[in-house]
């Protein structure tokens, strides 16, 4: 019996091998599982956050956990088997924020609307994918631009996470000021955040998933959280699934929107997804990587997926690179995450128990992640500096990263052209500058 047992187990474990080349990865059925959930404990926050942002936009926070728990899986599982990357995905954050925030929020676009316009930025994300012009626009546009793109969506999630946790709150005369410091559910955050900090910088994993679970436990002395369960079986996805927008979202004033998400989605996702399979050794000496095509077709495709169930934007994850780091090389690193996911979907009461700010910590802390990477700014060209400060600081000064990516193109067009570098511009960087130039004419 015992020895029907093992034969089993090897069988299964032969069938991996050569489902996902694990012995030419040099790695072994143990060590992916062990790198999969080691990626799945750095990402798990998401299933808290996602919800309590989509909540902002009137969406019910336990059917967008549902949701969220769903596209995550199902698109983790498929760029595992279809690309045998080692990467997972997920909604993206800071996509999440603009949706709920600014298109929902600021705007005053209903949520199905806004869901429309995720879904025409992710098909225009796939026509991309499909016709090569993808790797021709990340190839385009200049370091310094993507840069300020993704330290001003840090600044703008940071907002959100002061703004949720009280420590900063809105003001007539100075715009915003510090909040209540005194108050048990802004001290809360804070610690959350510090949490975050502190364990992030000894290596731990699951830095974020602590934080969130300890502040919300400490909810429970302030009557925050009220415990309603651990596990039940998935409330329906009836009331979200294929209830996208899309005749009212292929609207001119949101042109710019769905160009946006466009926009951010292909440099955040594809951005990941080399530096994910550059921490891996799989960058080949042409800057590719084996299964390139495949990857960002599914990326590309789970996006479309996920606005049509009813959650934002879906993005490769750079947590991918903590598997990596303990030896994750295949796409069943990436398979271990997505099962993880799917097995999360029974835990839905937990997210009606986690309180605001016991996730603004983990806004916070994105955003200085995402921040960090300034430092690459040439801060001493001038023109490359000026595109990239204005398109960061007027992403959160404006409350809309629309505009952001908007002035920031615009302006680097106007410093090289004002400065005699105009041959430094190339036909990607004129034509956006020039579509959001129509926008502002046009449309605003």
């Amino acid at each position: 019996m015992n020895n029907d047992i093992s034969d089993d187990v090897q069988h299964d474990s032969n069938h991996l091998s050569r489902l996902f080349k694990l012995r030419q990865h040099g790695t072994d059925v143990r060590t992916e599982t062990i790198a999969g959930m080691t990626t799945f404990l750095t990402m798990v926050y998401i299933v808290f956050v996602n919800p309590q942002i989509l909540g902002a936009a009137q969406m019910d926070p336990k059917v967008v956990f549902v949701t969220t728990c769903l596209i995550a899986g199902i698109g983790s599982i498929a760029m595992g088997l279809v690309a045998n990357l080692p990467v997972a995905l997920a909604p993206a954050m800071g996509l999440n924020a603009f949706f709920a925030f600014v298109v929902v929020g600021a705007m005053g676009v209903s949520w199905q609307t806004g869901m429309g316009a995720i879904f025409w930025g992710a098909v225009g994300l796939f026509l991309l994918t499909l016709f090569r012009i993808r790797y021709w626009m990340i190839s385009n546009i200049p370091i310094n631009l993507r840069i300020g793109i993704t330290s001003g969506i840090g600044l703008f999630i940071a907002l959100m996470g002061l703004k949720n946790s009280g420590v900063i709150i809105a003001n007539k005369d100075t715009l915003v000021t510090i909040g209540n410091l005194s108050s048990h559910s802004v001290l809360l955050g804070i610690l959350g955040f510090f949490i975050i900090t502190v364990l992030s910088s000894r290596h731990f994993h699951a830095a974020v998933l602590v934080s969130i679970v300890v502040t919300s436990c400490c909810g429970l002395f302030f009557g925050d959280v009220h415990f309603s369960g651990i596990y039940s079986v998935p409330p329906s996805i009836s009331g979200v699934m294929g209830e996208v927008d899309l005749s009212g979202s292929l609207s001119l004033n949101l042109a710019g929107i769905i160009f946006s998400f466009m926009l951010i989605n292909l440099f955040d996702s594809s951005g990941t997804l080399i530096g994910v399979t550059d921490k891996a050794g799989l960058i080949g000496s042409d800057g590719k990587f084996p299964g390139m095509r495949r990857a960002l077709y599914v990326d590309s495709v789970s996006s479309v997926a996920g606005a049509f169930i009813g959650t934002s934007s879906v993005t490769a994850y750079i947590e991918s690179t903590s598997g990596v780091a303990v030896g994750g090389r295949t796409g069943l690193t990436a398979v271990v995450v997505g099962v993880l996911f799917l097995l999360v979907m029974f835990f839905s009461p937990l997210v009606s128990m986690v309180p605001a700010y016991a996730t603004a910590g983990a806004l916070i802390f994105v955003g200085v992640l995402m921040t960090s990477s300034l430092s690459r700014v040439n801060w001493d060209d001038l023109t490359e500096s000026v595109p990239a400060f204005i398109t960061t600081v007027m992403m959160p000064f404006s409350f809309s990263i629309t505009e952001g990516i908007a002035l920031g193109f615009m302006s680097y067009c106007i410093m090289k052209v004002f400065t005699g570098r105009w041959r430094e511009l190339n036909l990607c960087v004129v034509v956006v500058a020039v579509l959001f130039a129509l926008k502002i004419i046009l449309v605003d």
